[in-house]
């Protein structure tokens, strides 16, 4: 092969490697970058077949790589770059990313590799994947850290003991962990704002009904005459409601948790859904405030339908709830259940406080209270618990809402029909 000095003088001073082959394989032409790359001199290379400097099993196989392309045309490498495996003179092994190109001389055909040493690069692969799994192992640990610091103000709010002490301390450690994870992980950024709001919210939310009950079982040990029954019972009474205020506040923690992390799944099961509602009006009916009544106008025929009867139950116990909590004593909520296009339409109408125009934008959002819900209890999670569950079970919730006027929600799910 003949080139021109200024060929040559190109050739050998390009900074990757070039192997030029015939067709059997022989290296006719290796640039200094090529000889050097492998640890030869360049008058070692030449003339010796290219599986030189090729590792098992491509050593063994590559003359049989060539004829299968001259006979067939089928490239496996050619006209594709790709990384390989290459062989030095000293038998160690290194990764470069090669590029093969076919040219014909005097009608005689020759191959050109032109080589990249990848040995930096996967070096510095090799060390960003450790600086990966360091990170996610700090990751981990301060996740631990920050479960174990809101585990112990779980504790605290239970016990009520130094409460105002307590609380200072796990603000400071969230807030402390929240910093560090920012420059992790933006989930984990997420999830140390639910849990600082956690801290805010749960600590007078948790602390009045236990207040209550500490006051009534004291109350209840000086009623011990018979024509004390009443008050006993009055005392009775309102430990059992805030026991169930309690579970609630509890099983909404819960269920956000559940979605933050992912872990909720549909279980669908077959329904007799006017029997299912008739079971949940019931069971609101006992917590209603003094003289209101829920009115249910349900399917008028039973159906049998296929839902996750958990988030079913939920959806439909929050918009009952939250219809009685805001709305005055001697008022009507009204159910309607319906079916239509192939949706079950469960509706809720209230006369209550309704919601001011200007915050309905952040109805579903997590924690939000309305500015005129007052001293009326409540965790901001209800609402924002029923979205998520609307959207998981592939539905869409609505509402109106005039501020002294009421509320009317309207949830429509995608129907599922099923005997089992």
């Amino acid at each position: 092969m003949e080139d021109s000095k200024a060929l040559t003088s190109v050739f050998e001073t390009v900074i990757d490697a070039i192997v030029i082959i015939d067709s059997k394989g022989t290296m006719v032409r290796v640039n200094q970058a090529g000889a050097k790359l492998f640890g030869y001199d360049q008058d070692e290379m030449l003339g010796r077949n290219v599986s030189m400097v090729m590792p098992e099993p491509d050593h063994s196989r590559h003359d049989g790589y060539l004829r299968n392309y001259i006979q067939t045309g089928d490239a496996k490498i050619i006209g594709i770059g790709r990384e390989v495996t290459a062989l030095r003179k000293d038998g160690t092994k290194f990764p470069v990313r090669l590029a093969v190109s076919k040219v014909y001389i005097d009608n005689q055909l020759y191959f050109t590799g032109i080589l990249h040493d990848l040995t930096k690069i996967k070096e510095a692969e090799r060390k960003i994947l450790e600086l990966n799994h360091e990170l996610e192992e700090k990751v981990h640990e301060r996740t631990r850290e920050l479960s174990e610091v809101v585990n112990r103000l779980l504790d605290t709010n239970q016990k009520l003991k130094y409460e105002v002490e307590e609380r200072a301390k796990v603000q400071s450690a969230l807030l402390h962990n929240e910093r560090e994870l920012k420059i992790a992980l933006e989930k984990e950024k997420e999830l140390n704002e639910l849990k600082t709001r956690f801290v805010s919210m749960a600590s007078h939310e948790f602390r009045t009904p236990l207040s209550t009950i500490l006051s009534s079982a004291s109350l209840i040990n000086r009623y011990t005459d018979a024509e004390q029954q009443e008050r006993r019972e009055k005392h009775i009474s309102k430990i059992k409601n805030s026991v169930a205020h309690l579970t609630n506040l509890l099983n909404d923690f819960l269920s956000i948790s559940k979605i933050e992390e992912g872990k909720l799944r549909l279980h669908q099961e077959p329904i007799e859904i006017n029997a299912f509602c008739k079971d949940i009006i019931e069971e609101i009916s006992l917590n209603v405030k003094d003289g209101q009544h829920v009115h249910c106008t349900l399917l008028p025929e039973p159906a049998v339908l296929r839902f996750d009867k958990t988030m079913i139950r939920t959806i439909l116990y929050n918009l009952l709830s939250n219809a009685s909590k805001y709305s005055a004593e001697s008022t009507v909520i009204e159910l309607k259940v319906g079916v239509e296009d192939e949706h079950l339409e469960l509706t809720v109408l209230d006369e209550g406080i309704g919601i001011p125009e200007s915050e309905q934008k952040h109805l579903f959002d997590r924690f939000f209270r309305a500015t005129n819900a007052g001293s009326i209890q409540g965790t901001g999670l209800g609402l924002h618990i029923v979205k998520r569950y609307v959207d998981l079970i592939g539905g869409n919730i609505t509402f109106t809402s005039r501020q002294f006027k009421g509320s009317a929600f309207n949830v429509k799910l995608p129907l599922q029909h099923g005997e089992g």
